[in-house]
């Protein structure tokens, strides 16, 4: 089961990285409202390999049957080898190339608070309090873990109930 969570999760996250460092350059281009819409689709295409990492374990490994917890357990690693993987990526790009994303993401959050009559002021101290608090790697990581994660969470939810099969011996009256 390690084998296959370590090789589908390192496929999931290398995908979620390309895709990630193919579409960033972009953003600008793009705007935020559509650059996350783009990087949540890269997101459900990487977190597809929960649902052939399941299937493939379950057709390889355990002769074609799988619980739902066994398949929850696989796409869960999967799902978190592939975040962590997701998040290194950006971690790299923030610290590197990207260290003003937080000043532009604050101009369009000002902006967008400007045009739809939002406070300005408190948006204002807001991305301040934002910037010193992801300028903290440590933050930076969490904050960043939890963008990718809910999405493999829900993909490996579907992955496990969709893929789940017991053995065809087991019938309810000997359940009982």
């Amino acid at each position: 089961m390690k084998k296959t969570i370590w090789v589908f999760g390192l496929i999931s996250g290398a995908i979620s990285a390309v895709l990630m460092l193919c579409t960033m350059p972009f953003m600008d281009r793009v705007g935020f409202d559509y650059s996350m819409y783009v990087g949540y689709t890269a997101m459900v295409l990487s977190f597809l390999l929960v649902f052939f990492g399941i299937k493939s374990y379950r057709d390889n490994q355990c002769g074609g049957q799988i619980t739902f917890g066994k398949a929850f357990l696989l796409g869960l690693g999967i799902t978190v080898i592939s975040s962590v993987c997701y998040v290194l990526t950006w971690e790299a790009l923030y610290f590197t190339v990207m260290h003003d994303f937080t000043d532009k993401y604050a101009i369009y959050m000002i902006d967008h608070a400007r045009r739809t009559g939002g406070d300005v002021a408190a948006i204002q101290k807001q991305m301040a309090d934002f910037k010193v608090m992801y300028a903290n790697p440590f933050y930076n990581f969490a904050m960043t873990f939890i963008e990718p994660f809910p999405v493999g969470l829900v993909i490996t939810l579907i992955s496990a109930g969709f893929l789940r099969k017991k053995s065809q011996g087991t019938s309810v009256a000997q359940s009982a």
